[in-house]
């Protein structure tokens, strides 16, 4: 059967799972918070290890931003435990967040299992919003552990944009171009065109930009 992952804009499907902090319901855990979904192939491994412990470093900054953090594999509680239970006996590091021990339900419907990859998910990010829906979606193969301090980025991005009413550069706050400014949306009309390029830096009328708070 073939199972189709929400799209961005998407409302997240509501479903309960079990997690090691118990039962959840989803999106309605999180309603008033953005949360991350992520998924790894299987516990007791090398690169998932890293990345557990690279978002636990991170969690933090997560919470900070509003923004709670929830693990998922096909892997039963047991291993989730054994395996939290491992990284901070070995590694010095308490995980904090909850893992799902999905039967595979939920990550089919999220499209997380890939069919050339067997019965492990990949490593899937959804970053759900406040209100439940979808507004990114990233796939990474088995083999390469993903950039947490992107992530990060992205949830930053997402609310400054929200906030402000502006677009974000790429790389921002360090872009090439015009560094931690922000982009002013397209003019809807000829007179805002025409005007925009006396009220803000621009490098014409349909590229401008602006320091947040000027």
């Amino acid at each position: 059967m073939e199972h189709t992952m929400p799209l961005i804009g998407d409302r997240f499907p509501d479903v309960e799972v079990q997690s090691t902090h118990g039962k959840l319901s989803l999106p309605e855990q999180y309603k008033g918070k953005w949360f991350v979904l992520f998924s790894h192939p299987a516990d007791f491994t090398p690169v998932c290890t890293t990345e557990f412990v690279a978002f636990q470093k991170r969690y933090d900054t997560f919470k900070s931003l509003n923004t709670e953090l929830l693990g998922l594999s096909i892997d039963q509680v047991f291993s989730h435990i054994k395996w939290v239970d491992w990284i901070r006996d070995t590694l010095n590091v308490e995980i904090q967040f909850p893992i799902i021990a999905d039967t595979g339900k939920l990550a089919e419907t999220l499209g997380m299992i890939h069919p050339n990859k067997g019965a492990s998910t990949v490593r899937a990010v959804f970053i759900v919003d406040p209100k439940g829906i979808v507004r990114a979606i990233l796939y990474y193969p088995m083999e390469i552990g993903r950039n947490m301090d992107e992530i990060v980025r992205m949830i930053r991005a997402f609310q400054t944009a929200e906030q402000h009413k502006v677009a974000v550069p790429a790389g921002w706050p360090e872009n090439e171009l015009i560094g931690d400014s922000v982009i002013i949306p397209p003019p809807g009309d000829i007179k805002t065109a025409r005007e925009r390029t006396k009220e803000h830096t621009c490098y014409d009328w349909w590229f401008c930009h602006k320091k947040l708070g000027g």
